[in-house]
């Protein structure tokens, strides 16, 4: 019935999949008359299940040990400014499972750009560039309303080759871009799956038990801390269905499950500095993440303020003599 409930991904309901629940039952009978079991049994089922992952899973086998020697670079303990763990979910065939990447935003003076790397290389479906241009409406409803956005901002998926889709990495984008701006380090011990609207509230996705189970078996393999988890929308809590594994680490305290609603409660969680609430006059508290982000836009305003003054500067003519020639060369 567990099987049964992770196949449709809700706590409430069972698959009607009949043959992919006779096939588990067909083997788990063969598994019980090689133990000359006169039942079938939770120890027989469970046997099924994992011969069943290992005559498929060698993709995800081979990733792991690409993180586990570092080739593909997923950290899971420090804390690094505009980079943060997201959560995807790869099939193979018959065989689908989720593991983290890396998410890095870098800031810098600009126009107001915030470019998708992966859209500009042709990387990115339709759905991906979707909540991307939501990222855009929420970062511009929310600090562009008194003031033009002087930044320049690229996002990316480190270490991916092939096609990106889906919105679920939608607030991990926004979470990167928010650290990049305010300079909060992210706990790179945690990892994030969710969509966003464009008013900043966290959307339900789909496979969130196998993203879990992909970060949890990264930080296994490294070494639990006790404050290593995974982030997901509060909506998404019902379709958890996690193997006993991962279970027994949540109810140990080894491994822990943050389910969020907006954004201002992600970046909090992230970073542990509060994300401010605005008063009256629209004014966030000093040190909040939107404070910092305010402070760090203004700043980028005056820059390329400055800049263009400084150039403007030069191009002047130093006396009335040189008027003439200096207007023909700007010209």
């Amino acid at each position: 019935m567990d099987h049964s409930s992770r196949l449709v991904e809700h706590q409430g309901k069972l698959t009607t999949r009949f043959m992919t629940i006779s096939d588990v039952m067909t083997e788990a009978d063969h598994w019980a008359k090689q133990d000359a079991s006169a039942v079938v049994t939770a120890q027989h089922v469970t046997k099924a299940l994992q011969q069943s992952r290992y005559r498929s899973a060698l993709t995800e086998d081979r990733l792991q040990e690409m993180i586990d020697d570092g080739t593909i670079h997923i950290a899971t303990e420090g804390a690094v400014t505009g980079q943060v763990n997201g959560l995807a979910v790869l099939s193979t065939g018959s065989h689908t499972f989720g593991k983290p990447s890396r998410i890095t935003a870098r800031v810098s003076v600009g126009r107001g750009q915030v470019t998708n790397i992966e859209r500009e290389t042709k990387l990115s479906g339709r759905i991906h560039d979707k909540g991307f241009q939501i990222l855009k409406g929420y970062v511009n409803g929310k600090y562009g309303t008194k003031k033009p956005l002087s930044l320049s901002a690229s996002i990316w998926f480190e270490q991916t080759y092939s096609k990106v889709d889906g919105d679920s990495a939608s607030s991990t984008e926004i979470y990167a871009l928010l650290s990049g701006l305010s300079r909060a380090p992210i706990d790179q011990g945690l990892a994030v799956t969710g969509s966003v609207n464009q008013t900043g509230e966290v959307q339900a996705i789909g496979g969130a038990s196998l993203k879990i189970e992909g970060f949890f078996d990264v930080c296994v393999a490294r070494g639990l801390t006790g404050t290593q988890g995974v982030m997901i929308p509060s909506d998404n809590v019902k379709n958890l269905v996690l193997h006993e594994r991962v279970d027994t680490a949540v109810k140990g305290g080894q491994f822990h499950i943050y389910a969020v609603s907006h954004v201002d409660e992600g970046i909090e969680v992230l970073t542990g500095v509060p994300a401010g609430q605005p008063d009256e006059e629209g004014v966030y508290p000093e040190g909040s993440i939107h404070a910092r982000v305010e402070e760090r836009l203004v700043q980028m305003a005056r820059t390329a303020k400055q800049f263009a003054k400084s150039l403007n500067d030069e191009t002047k003519p130093d006396n009335g003599e040189n008027e003439t020639e200096d207007k023909e060369v700007i010209t």
